[in-house]
């Protein structure tokens, strides 16, 4: 055996043994785990905070509903008790809120728009309006639709026009009737025409009563009017503040001067014209309810009345469940309450929360309505002896930008969830969680709840005998939707 051969054999004997003698691999099947659901919750969540560090957030947390017993307190909400049906959340769009949204350039006004009056989930869904009937005080200026020449009169209304409004305030609500038709609108006047008062200006007096019939005519002609122009009058007070005559515009409106006026004249005028606009008296503060009980008590004014109006500048939201007992069949609403330019947020968040939106509608009124909708830098427009301090609840600061202020957020946690036909159902307050409950027309259920002690509250949803645990800071707002 030569040496090469007894190499060759070496070598594979070598590899022999290194084949058989190395571990020999396997097929290792990875192990999996399994896959991870996500929790679902039963609930969603929004929060503004007084100190501003959330504004109607969407909260990402899990609030499942749960049988097991703590010893929180409870806010138990049941939809087997169905009280008022709802018109809406809103503002005052007034003159002086649609000139300064038109200036907005297009692309920025539309986006304002949809975010106010939009279905999208950046909208907040405001579906009730109210306006004035000529000039309110945040006009930049005053007029009525049939202004005369100093000792000229127009009985037969032949110069009446929608003129003034044609700038800025009808192209708007055009525009925003386009994103929500079914919005409504209730027109209030701050002051009729100067040659209807016995003082011929537009600040305080009375309207004479030999211009009762005239003034009936100057309101059927509005509607009609606005009707021709694609937008509906739902609802209309006889005048803004009766009882305030200061205002520039304003009227002095006693309560019996409005029975007369309601009963004799404008239920006739809107019956004989086919009107069914709703006639809402008062339309001032809840310190003198014997104003609209005096009128609803009057049996021919209240035939024409589909209910009462009120501001909080003064007395107690209770009142409207007082004024509800003694005429259960006529409608409450809630039109006017400001925030200040000096206010603060969280202070205004809290106060108007409380009062506004749940006090209303926990006293029976079908909408609630904050004041302004909008306004420039400076808290302007407004007419010599108007307001200066109203802060809307946008201010316009410049052709392209805009801010959103509290009112904004007052009104939003509630037009945002509860859309117009929704019931408000029965839920009771706990400590200092003040709180109402809706039923929407989908079926889902809307707690609004305020926190109106100074810590930190837990406590439960109780629903259909199971419950949601959670917890709101002091002085914050929150809804829950389920």
């Amino acid at each position: 055996m030569n040496n090469r051969f007894r190499m060759n054999l070496l070598a594979l004997s070598l590899m022999s043994f290194i084949f058989y003698c190395s571990p020999k691999s396997k097929t290792v099947t990875p192990i999996v785990p399994p896959p991870i659901v996500p929790v679902s919750s039963d609930m969603d969540c929004w929060i503004t905070r007084s100190d501003q560090s959330m504004r109607l957030e969407k909260q990402n947390v899990v609030l499942r509903f749960d049988a097991t017993a703590n010893s929180s307190q409870n806010i138990q909400v049941d939809e087997t008790q169905t009280v008022q049906t709802i018109e809406g959340f809103g503002y005052t769009l007034t003159g002086g809120s649609a000139q300064v949204i038109s200036q907005l350039n297009a692309t920025v006004k539309a986006q304002l728009l949809q975010e106010l009056f939009g279905t999208n989930t950046n909208s907040i869904g405001i579906s009730y309006l109210r306006i004035s009937l000529g000039a309110s005080d945040l006009n930049s200026s005053t007029f009525s639709y049939d202004d005369m020449p100093a000792g000229q009169t127009d009985l037969a209304l032949a110069n009446f026009s929608l003129a003034p409004d044609k700038d800025y305030l009808i192209p708007l609500l055009k525009e925003i009737l386009l994103i929500n038709p079914n919005i409504k609108i209730m027109s209030c006047p701050w002051s009729p025409p100067v040659w209807m008062k016995d003082n011929n200006s537009t600040i305080g007096g009375s309207l004479q009563p030999k211009y009762y019939d005239v003034y009936a005519r100057y309101f059927v002609k509005y509607i009609q009017m606005m009707k021709a122009e694609g937008i509906p009058i739902d609802a209309i007070t006889p005048q803004n503040e009766p009882l305030n005559p200061a205002n520039n515009p304003s009227l002095l409106m006693l309560a019996t001067e409005q029975a007369n006026f309601v009963k004799n004249n404008l239920g006739p005028a809107f019956q004989a014209a086919g009107i069914s606009t709703k006639i809402i008296i008062y339309d001032h503060n809840c310190d003198k309810p014997e104003y609209p009980l005096s009128i609803l008590n009057d049996a021919a004014a209240k035939q024409y009345v589909s209910g009462s109006a009120f501001h909080l500048y003064g007395g107690s939201i209770n009142v409207l469940s007082s004024v509800h007992s003694a005429h259960p069949d006529k409608g409450l609403y809630f039109t006017e309450q400001w925030t200040s330019s000096t206010g603060d947020f969280g202070g205004d968040l809290r106060w108007h929360i409380k009062n506004v939106v749940i006090g209303s509608m926990l006293n029976w009124s079908k909408v609630a309505l904050e004041w302004n909708l909008a306004n420039d830098a400076n808290y302007g427009p407004h007419t010599i002896g108007g307001c200066t301090q109203c802060k809307g609840a946008i201010t316009v600061n410049n052709p392209d930008s805009y801010s959103k202020n509290v009112a904004f957020y007052i009104i939003a946690h509630a037009s945002k969830f509860v859309p117009a036909g929704s019931v408000r159902i029965a839920s009771n307050i706990s400590g200092n969680l003040n709180n109402v409950a809706f039923k929407t027309p989908l079926g889902k259920i809307v707690l609004l709840v305020e926190n109106d002690g100074n810590a930190t509250e837990v406590f439960n949803i109780k629903y259909h005998d199971k419950w949601v645990n959670t917890s709101l800071e002091a002085g914050a707002v929150a809804t829950y939707v389920w």
